[in-house]
């Protein structure tokens, strides 16, 4: 797809929800529109497939005639209903009712059906714990079918939910089904959807650029970069993945059968269903990813949670943008804990290296992790200044990337990526600052495909460039206290020209010279009109 394409869709998208939502915020608009793009994305591809299978047997109707074809078939053919969805979940992992599939749900909405209401309430639960393999409990949980702000009344919120579903289908009605659109159209309602929500969007949205980023450098070997990309990635874990935008850009770096596993944890109920919405609506099947509903401080997961050191879950690639300086309560109990045991525990006003190191864990020898952070995890000191310390010591640091301000939604400070290997080469640290190679935008700055693929190179050939990037050794590192400021390795200031003082003394001395020869002229001409000199 274009980008011009997904403009254009993203923005007709979007009009239709500025126009629709009326007395809901942005937010809880947010997921009609989305779930309603997913129940269309899932409905676009069974159909294709099911046509595909049944072949010849697939119904064709008359253009007057608005069933779903796959209806007419179920109808017509009842005693081979179940061999047909077993196949299907064999092949596609989940299978739909044609009573819930977008086309009958979107003729229901286009004649105003009154109990569309209550097909969609019976629709969502039929996806939720029958259409896939693995149940999606919870799925839609969000979406509140009656709330008052679609309207007071039952009949009022089934003409409301008629409107809204009507408009989407109409104005999606002219672009191509190709699955591959409505994803991205679905990542760039989520970015428009961050963008209105201000603060807020830092709980589930990475920009795209940021994710590229980390996405491009985990990917990549872990101890030769330079040759290039890993073939196979066994999994890659995204511990604070908001809508799984990252976990995404990582599997499209690698191509879809590149990872064996994705493996994501979401505390917010909201952002954890659009995050498994997103999942499937971008091809993952069922069985390739697992996103977990729970706290990642307290691993509350036990698959994460496991002693058993044979069995722990070791990933070759990490990534991760965890709420910055987040408020936690570490204790006794969380001292021991296997994750910070060997490091210590993270201050309770800053929570970002108790992320760090809940990542770290689980990222395997040869692998890669690449985690966002406010710069203070460079400099703070007390415990942050213990913990950082030891992992330099332990040359877990291997590169440390300074972004420009105010590229994300919900902060304008500027932040840096930090990336991590259980074992290195290189004895040193490489500082890139890239805090003055942007684009600014009205909103939010803007890093342009240049910036992002100077920053991907720099890291990759470890290359060196006055005001830029630098390779320090762990002498100089150690000599400043291990404290990890960007800019005391790499500073971006211009360096003041050096002034030649006999230059300057001899031309000051030229400038009174033909001052003095002016006055002296000046005066002459006074004289001369008998007018007093000047002194």
């Amino acid at each position: 797809m274009t980008k011009e394409e997904l403009n254009k869709l993203g923005k007709t998208l979007w009009a239709i929800a500025d126009d629709l939502r009326g007395a809901m915020n942005a937010d809880d608009f947010r997921d009609y529109m989305l779930s309603f793009l997913f129940l269309r994305y899932l409905s676009d591809n069974y159909e294709a497939a099911a046509k595909k299978e049944l072949g010849s047997d697939y119904p064709k109707l008359e253009e007057e005639d608005r069933r779903a074809p796959l209806a007419v078939w179920y109808e017509n053919n009842a005693d081979d209903v179940p061999a047909l969805e077993k196949q299907m979940r064999r092949k596609m992992h989940y299978c739909i009712h044609p009573d819930y599939l977008w086309s009958s749900i979107y003729e229901r909405a286009r004649t105003q059906d009154k109990e569309l209401l209550q097909t969609l309430e019976r629709g969502f639960k039929y996806i939720e714990n029958e259409s896939f393999a693995s149940t999606f409990q919870g799925l839609f949980s969000e979406i509140n079918l009656n709330s008052e702000k679609l309207g007071r009344t039952p009949a009022d919120r089934n003409k409301k939910l008629c409107t809204i579903i009507t408009k989407i289908a109409e104005g999606i009605a002219q672009f191509s089904t190709n699955s591959d659109i409505l994803g991205d159209a679905y990542e760039y309602l989520i970015g428009q959807f961050a963008a209105g929500s201000g603060k807020k969007a830092g709980e589930f949205y990475t920009p795209q650029t940021v994710s590229t980023i980390l996405s491009r450098i985990v990917t990549l070997d872990s101890q030769e970069p330079a040759t290039g990309k890993k073939k196979k990635l066994s999994c890659v874990l995204d511990f604070a993945c908001g809508s799984g935008s990252l976990l995404l850009n990582v599997r499209h770096q690698m191509g879809p059968h590149g990872i064996g596993m994705i493996y994501g944890q979401e505390k917010n109920i909201t952002t954890y269903n659009l995050a498994r919405m997103n999942m499937l609506l971008h091809g993952v099947k069922d069985s390739e990813f697992e996103i977990y509903h729970g706290d990642s401080l307290t691993n509350d997961w036990d698959m994460l949670s496991e002693m058993n050191p044979a069995k722990k879950v070791k990933c070759d690639a990490v990534v991760a943008n965890p709420p910055f300086s987040y408020r936690w309560e570490p204790n006794e109990t969380l001292g021991e804990d296997f994750r910070f045991k060997s490091h210590g525990l993270a201050p309770k006003s800053a929570a970002d290296f108790a992320f760090l190191l809940h990542g770290f864990h689980f990222l395997g020898d040869e692998g890669t992790m690449a985690i966002v952070l406010p710069h203070g995890v460079l400099f703070r000191g007390g415990a942050e200044s213990r913990i950082r310390t030891k992992l330099l010591k332990d040359g877990h640091i291997d590169t440390v990337i300074g972004l420009p301000a105010n590229l994300f939604f919900s902060t304008g400070i500027p932040v840096c990526i930090l990336v991590l290997k259980k074992c290195k080469k290189p004895d040193d640290v490489l500082f890139l600052n890239a805090s003055e190679h942007f684009e600014k935008g009205k909103r939010q700055n803007q890093l342009l495909p240049e910036h992002i693929d100077k920053i991907v190179e720099t890291y990759q050939y470890r290359k060196e460039e006055e005001r830029y990037a630098r390779r320090v050794s762990m002498e100089e590192i150690e000599k400043n206290d291990f404290n990890l400021n960007i800019s005391r390795y790499v500073s971006t200031a211009e360096a003041e020209p050096e002034i030649d003082l006999a230059a300057v003394h001899a031309h000051l001395g030229d400038i009174e010279k033909r001052v003095a020869e002016s006055a002296k002229t000046h005066n002459q001409y006074l004289k001369e009109l008998g007018l007093p000199p000047v002194t």
